[in-house]
């Protein structure tokens, strides 16, 4: 065999864990088979250039071996490997999420509570005005 499915060949290689979400990102474009927006059914073969997009970061790795059967990580890290470019962009992109800063440390306050919530209508002035419901009686 020297020709596989791009599905079958990503499912293989572990970069998704069912075929079908391999599907799935396909078809939304996220990947790429030497330069070209792949179908899952396109065939791979050694030495094909493969970028995929996974979160925020692009990976582009070169096939190395076809295989359809999914074993071992260690083995499965053998059908490709990265280029120095893309572990150097996944690395960068890494470092900028751990350097972020925290969205909860943004929030000062949590939720409002019901006096602050009372205390809000009262300077945005309530629709109702003094009423307290929505009844025509004054």
């Amino acid at each position: 065999m020297d020709r596989l499915r791009i599905d079958k060949w990503l499912w293989a290689a572990r970069f998704y864990k069912t075929r079908s979400l391999a599907c799935d990102d396909i078809d939304k474009g996220r990947v790429q088979v030497n330069g070209a927006v792949a179908k899952p059914a396109r065939e791979v073969k050694a030495g094909d250039s493969v970028q995929l997009r996974q979160g925020p970061v692009t990976r582009t790795v070169t096939v190395l071996a076809i295989s359809d059967q999914r074993g071992p990580a260690p083995v499965a890290a053998l059908l490709y490997q990265e280029t120095e470019a893309s572990i150097a962009q996944r690395q960068q992109a890494a470092e900028q999420r751990r350097l972020a800063p925290e969205p909860a440390l943004a929030l000062t306050q949590g939720r409002p509570t019901k006096r602050d919530r009372r205390d809000a209508d009262k300077l945005r002035g309530s629709p109702w005005g003094e009423r307290w419901s929505a009844t025509i009686d004054s």
